[in-house]
């Protein structure tokens, strides 16, 4: 297997320590079952009726993935760079990425095009919420993960942050995490789609996306942040990833 771990030009592109039992502590709600079904049909139809309502998509994912939670947590301990993750808990924030040099890196870098991708959209690596309703740290810290890396997951993709970008994105995503969460974000998102873009959804993001879900390497097992310097092109062929024609990607 091609090693991840790649030399560094610049000293401030390693991983930061992370902090995130502290934070977990401090965020922490305790609930119980019944406040978990309200908080679970709550979020849903808010989510369904409003789906720019971050806090309750992110509500929702908690209430509801304990299963998917740990069937993430055995597919990251399958391989070394995921069980790697789950030891040091590394975040994505502006604290622990340095912005500037990514932007720096030469364009064809992982690197690089995560800078690219979140300035073209003008997206903060801050606005990922906390966790606050999982108990157990190392579940907590998964969804964390998810949370944090969901913008690398569409730079590398070389998806768009358009509702068929998202809606595509989460297809993958709920194929390689089977979180509910991301399936209904898939098929309600779909749904909401405008007639021209549900026949390019179709006729190239959905078999794109199933595809990639299935065949790809688990992408919330790579560490991202060792790999800044790694050629995208390498990266792909390395993740067994298959970029949708850039004609169909509008």
């Amino acid at each position: 297997m091609r090693a991840y771990v790649i030399m560094r030009k610049f000293s401030n592109l390693a991983p930061k320590p992370s902090n995130f039992l502290e934070e977990m502590e401090r965020n922490f709600i305790p609930i119980n079952q019944f406040q978990r079904t309200l908080l679970s049909i709550g979020s849903a139809t808010v989510s369904l009726l409003n789906p720019h309502r971050g806090d309750m998509i992110a509500c929702l994912g908690e209430v509801t993935g304990e299963r998917s939670m740990k069937y993430m947590r055995e597919k990251m301990l399958e391989s070394t760079e995921g069980a790697e993750i789950l030891r040091d808990m590394p975040r994505i924030n502006s604290d622990t990425v340095c912005f500037k040099t990514l932007s720096e890196l030469p364009e064809n870098t992982v690197g690089r095009v995560y800078a690219d991708f979140m300035r073209d959209n003008n997206i903060t690596a801050d606005s990922r919420l906390p966790v606050q309703f999982i108990a157990d740290p190392g579940l907590a810290y998964v969804m964390q993960r998810y949370r944090e890396v969901h913008d690398l997951v569409h730079a590398t993709l070389f998806m768009k942050t358009t509702m068929l970008g998202e809606v595509a994105v989460k297809w993958v995503e709920g194929i390689q995490t089977t979180l509910p969460m991301c399936i209904g974000g898939g098929i309600w998102g779909a749904g909401r789609l405008k007639p021209k873009h549900r026949q390019l959804y179709l006729k190239y993001y959905l078999p794109w996306a199933i595809m990639t879900g299935n065949n790809a390497k688990f992408m919330q097992g790579i560490y991202y942040e060792k790999r800044w310097e790694q050629d995208i092109d390498d990266f792909h062929k390395e993740m067994n990833i298959v970029t949708l024609d850039k004609k169909s990607n509008k």
